[in-house]
């Protein structure tokens, strides 16, 4: 969105969401997932809202996915039944948590080595509890997941557990976001397709369940094409969309629902202006084929260069058209940060406020 009087009446930095925008993003993932006879169980780690949450499951997300328990009992409290929790349990506390989450919602986990499989299975038990678990598959980052030639080794060493369940696989193929063009973006897809369905398909012979083969990340969850013959996806940031759905073409700065409203503060000289927002509002995260940190729609040739604490550094080849008082808007080179940071949002629609939406799990990181 560009500036405009409303947003102009904002104090800053402000983070603001486009809700129409949100809901077509929303809907176009859903309605193209389940033409290819995909379920969407969406990572509200973009959000972190039981706003926004609810919002995915009226236009028919599948339940959702958490990365922490923090997010997952934060959305139970906001009414959300089906919850996939994507991170490994480990620690009597977190299992005690994790326990009790079960009692409120439908409740599945991730587990990805003997030791937490074990621990969680003994807590299950002796409680008279059976736990519904995906078998975490590495797809390529090396960041905790079984490697697929040796996962039938690990479910066999699983197999005799008795208060867990092992219902199917979790692949996230994180390289993905490597890729440069559609031609990568495609391969890297196909890749995740093979190796979770062939994965699965080794299990299955071995008498094991694979009734959910959950994958789909941001970027080839829009690609559905390409990941038919699995269950699910969970395609996260793609409600917001950012700088990084840009640069691949994945998106348009039309289709980000999120920005950040900022002022301009002080002119050290007349190339270069000042912004109340840094790393605390923003994120210092960059882009991999995009300089800077951020993208601002009225002036695309501008560029966000450097970011201290409270401060962004925004610099013309030429003269700085912008002057001490302007307000701009800013689309942020990755969404999920940036909510995590803030307390609240404020909602628009067709250019208008019309209500602050609470960030429920803010820093719910535990």
């Amino acid at each position: 969105m560009k500036i405009n009087e409303e947003l102009k009446k904002l104090p800053t930095p402000a983070v603001v969401v486009e809700l129409e925008t949100a809901e077509a993003n929303i809907k176009n993932m859903v309605e193209k997932a389940h033409e290819y006879g995909l379920k969407h169980r969406p990572h509200v780690k973009t959000h972190r809202s039981g706003f926004f949450a609810g919002m995915q499951i009226k236009a028919g997300c599948d339940g959702i996915t958490v990365a922490k328990l923090g997010e997952g009992e934060v959305m139970a409290d906001c009414g959300i039944t089906d919850i996939f929790v994507a991170y490994p349990i480990v620690g009597e506390d977190k299992l005690e948590r994790l326990y009790r989450l079960s009692e409120r919602v439908s409740l599945s986990a991730v587990i990805n080595s003997y030791e937490a499989a074990e621990a969680m299975s003994r807590w299950f038990e002796s409680r008279g509890r059976v736990i519904d678990v995906l078998i975490e598959i590495d797809g390529g980052l090396n960041r905790g997941g079984v490697r697929p030639e040796n996962a039938l080794a690990f479910a066999r060493q699983v197999r005799s557990l008795l208060g867990i369940r092992i219902i199917g696989l979790m692949y996230y193929g994180g390289l993905i976001y490597n890729a440069r063009n559609f031609e990568e973006l495609d391969e890297y897809t196909r890749k995740e397709h093979d190796e979770l369905t062939g994965t699965a398909k080794i299990l299955e012979e071995d008498g094991f369940s694979m009734n959910v083969l959950s994958a789909g990340s941001s970027f080839s969850g829009k690609r559905p094409w390409l990941l038919s013959g699995i269950t699910e996806i969970r395609s996260g940031h793609y409600i917001f969309n950012d700088c990084g759905q840009i640069d691949l073409g994945l998106a348009s700065p039309e289709e980000c629902a999120l920005f950040i409203v900022t002022t301009v503060v002080a002119k050290p000289d007349d190339h270069v202006v000042i912004c109340d927002v840094g790393t605390k509002s923003l994120t210092s995260d960059s882009c991999h084929y995009r300089k800077g940190y951020g993208y601002i729609p009225d002036y695309p040739e501008l560029e966000v260069y450097a970011l201290n604490e409270e401060h962004a550094f925004v610099r013309a080849e030429g003269m700085n058209p912008l002057k001490i008082g302007d307000k701009i808007t800013l689309i942020p080179n990755h969404a999920c940060v940036v909510t995590n940071l803030a307390e609240r949002v404020y909602g628009f629609r067709d250019g208008a406020f019309c209500q602050v939406i609470r960030i429920d799990a803010q820093n719910k990181s535990v």
